[in-house]
């Protein structure tokens, strides 16, 4: 009877910081402690992919098996975060046509990929609006306000118009507040959603001392965090320094854009840091070794820095290498792909920042006007596939690693309050 009760004790205490974990973690959504991300407790990693046409192809019904084939293709390959779209302002088949009104069948084709992300374990990073024209962008929303009088200079009016932030507020209120019509959610309650991102790549060339980009970062995160307190935030940054890091300007490949990865990502409601590497464009007209070099600084620091100055999980958010660059082979994009990874597996397996990497993009079969010169198609693209799996394997290695010390710990704490110790010990 003594041992069953000493057992029973142990497996109470489990119990009890099991539940205190689940509430500490929101049932199932990602959070963050320090430079990492969790779920339920444990350590999360991201390693995943970019779908931008995720809702694109989804609001046609009879395609969204193509949605449906590319989740299940990344499942297989241990992928575990998809990055996509939430936006599609104006132009066809949109999502916002214009300003506060929406077109529900393309909303009824977000709803449908959140609901089959949930359905195949894939959390999602949904992008609010793009900095391009793509999609509408902030010329859109620009000229959206210049049709109801403002006078407007550049697009980059975006970031200081009252008007066109109203503009967009309201949209981040509508993406937030939309309740599925497949799951009966609202997004902002729903675990499926890892994180929300305010802009895909802003810049503001108009200013590239930064003030312009922080002011609405910092206004624009806290907004948002007004209204989702269940989620994590990112700005979309690709990770250009700006003058609050001036020593490591050089790093940045010989262009400004008016954004700074230390200042922007310290503002408190922002959750976790972003990069971007494109060597192949950022390069252009550069030999392989040459964008190697790059990539492998540009990675280290970012890492560094994400450790040391702003204590908060870093995921490089785009990476690729184009079939349409100069004497391109595979063999090129494998070496990228690679010392992307390998960088993150490091940084990771010492308890680093650095959490994840979402290459652009993976397409599934009958997607041929998709193709970009970066896609990805799992099962056509053998030794990048088998790259891709083997960095899966490697984090969830990790991840088990991080959760067999975890159950240890609480089984130390069960003995402790077997032998009447103290329980935090």
């Amino acid at each position: 009877m003594k041992h069953w009760s000493l057992g029973f004790l142990a497996l109470l205490l489990i119990h009890q910081q099991e539940i205190q974990i689940q509430v500490e973690a929101r049932d199932g959504f990602i959070t963050t402690r320090g430079v990492h991300f969790l779920l339920n407790g444990s350590p999360f990693y991201a390693n995943g992919f970019n779908a931008y046409w995720l809702m694109y192809v989804a609001s046609d019904p009879p395609q969204r098996a193509k949605v449906s084939s590319a989740f299940q293709e990344a499942t297989s390959h241990g992928l575990t975060v998809a990055r996509t779209w939430a936006f599609s302002d104006g132009g066809y088949r949109a999502l916002q046509y214009s300003p506060g009104s929406y077109n529900d069948q393309t909303f009824q084709g977000l709803d449908f990929v959140i609901s089959e992300a949930g359905r195949y374990g894939i959390k999602l990073i949904l992008s609010l609006v793009n900095n391009y024209e793509s999609f509408g962008g902030k010329k859109q929303y620009v000229d959206w306000a210049r049709g109801q009088g403002q006078n407007l200079a550049s697009d980059d009016d975006f970031f200081t118009n009252s008007v066109v932030k109203g503009f967009y507020k309201n949209h981040i209120k509508a993406v937030l507040t939309r309740r599925n019509s497949f799951t009966g959610v609202e997004y902002k309650d729903d675990p499926t959603i890892m994180g929300w991102e305010l802009m895909n790549e802003p810049r503001c060339t108009s200013d590239l001392s930064g003030r312009t980009i922080q002011s609405w970062i910092t206004e624009m995160a806290s907004y948002l965090k007004s209204i989702d307190s269940n989620h994590l935030l990112e700005v979309g940054l690709e990770g250009f320094y700006g003058d609050s890091a001036t020593q490591k300007q050089q790093l940045n490949p010989k262009f400004q854009v008016g954004t700074d990865f230390i200042a922007n990502n310290q503002i408190s409601d922002v959750d976790f840091a972003t990069v971007h590497s494109y060597p192949d464009v950022w390069l252009a007209g550069t030999s392989d070794e040459s964008q190697l070099s790059f990539l492998n600084s540009w990675i280290t620091n970012h890492i560094q820095d994400a450790q040391s100055v702003l204590q908060k999980p870093l995921i490089f958010a785009e990476f690729g290498k184009s079939w349409k660059d100069p004497g391109f082979d595979t063999n090129q994009r494998d070496e990228m792909f690679n010392t992307v990874y390998s960088a993150i597996y490091s940084s990771a397996r010492g308890g680093g920042a650095a959490a994840g990497g979402l290459f652009w993009q993976l397409l599934t079969d009958g997607m041929d006007s998709f193709r970009d010169g970066y896609e990805i198609m799992l099962s056509e693209t053998s030794s990048t596939a088998s790259l891709i799996a083997e960095q899966s394997q490697k984090l969830n290695k990790i991840r088990k690693m991080y959760a067999r010390i975890r159950n240890i710990e609480v089984w130390k704490k069960a003995r402790n309050i077997k032998k009447g110790g103290d329980p935090g010990k």
